[in-house]
């Protein structure tokens, strides 16, 4: 992969990932464009562990925090009894359902969701959710009910979120704006919601990004037949897959800044209107044999 197609598919991760727009989705097209032969390899999800560290960067003291105070409670064997403990239990139990979902179906969504028409029709319907969801947040608005906060997440809250974050392994479905959007349906405000919505993505992203990491070093050495090679088979396509993700990483950190100072004052339905016509123009260019 030449040096400007990695520089610039870290661009689209970095800003795509946290956007509610789905990143998978934008780098499965834009490679697609570009002509790779395998854009549903591993370069598509081990780029993400660039913006991994933008997670870091931006929210360093919060996890300061959540490991001192998961670690205070370890060492007295206690359980989420204060504050950043408990968020960090709510983070563990959001991160199952994505768990599970990964292992057991894994291979059944790539089958079935990684082409271009399956993506078009899951950031459309997403989309239509995400609308629906602020709509519920505003009827709750008017009838008084008020916005919950990061501290008011409950268990069940996490699980619900973690559910939706799980429904993001479809591409096109974003896993900023499902966490996001289930985040509405529970009654959280926009900023919190997208707060727990980015830590949550970091033991998801580690974790896929690690597994995809692994899968290819094993590939390297027992390569299968009508697969895309391993990404430590070449030098160059191993600079290309750091240049990226060094990339998003800058990016994405910024993106994160953006769209938390954005939530505090708007609403997504700008990204509802993009979502729609991004499903339109893959439409579009299925239907002229450019995808």
């Amino acid at each position: 992969m030449p040096i400007w197609q990695a520089v610039l598919l870290g661009v689209i991760q970095g800003l795509t990932e946290f956007l509610p727009i789905s990143s998978t989705a934008h780098l499965l097209v834009a490679r697609g464009l570009l002509g790779h032969p395998y854009p549903e390899d591993a370069f598509t999800v081990v780029i993400q562990l660039g913006t991994l560290v933008a997670v870091f960067v931006y929210f360093r003291p919060d996890l300061i925090r959540l490991v001192h105070g998961l670690g205070s409670d370890l060492r007295q064997g206690r359980f989420a009894t204060n504050a950043d403990s408990r968020l960090a239990w709510l983070i563990a139990l959001g991160t199952l359902p994505a768990i599970a979902t990964g292992y057991f179906l894994k291979t059944w969504l790539k089958e079935n969701f990684f082409q271009p028409r399956p993506i078009a029709v899951v950031a459309i319907v997403f989309a239509l959710l995400m609308a629906a969801a602020e709509g519920w947040a505003k009827y709750r608005t008017r009838r008084g009910y008020r916005r919950r906060g990061e501290d008011d997440i409950r268990w069940f809250d996490a699980l619900w979120i973690g559910l939706w974050q799980a429904l993001a392994l479809m591409p096109g479905g974003s896993r900023s704006g499902t966490t996001i959007t289930g985040g509405l349906w529970a009654g959280l405000a926009r900023p919190a919601a997208a707060r727990f919505s980015f830590l949550l993505s970091l033991p998801t992203i580690l974790g896929a990004g690690l597994k995809e990491l692994y899968d290819e070093y094993q590939k390297l050495h027992a390569p299968q037949p009508g697969e895309a090679t391993s990404l430590f088979a070449s030098g160059d396509d191993l600079v290309a897959l750091i240049v990226g993700t060094v990339v998003s990483a800058v990016v994405g950190y910024y993106a994160i800044a953006f769209l938390m100072n954005y939530l505090q004052r708007y609403s997504m339905a700008v990204f509802v209107l993009y979502r729609i016509g991004l499903g339109l123009v893959i439409f579009a260019l299925v239907a002229e044999g450019w995808l």
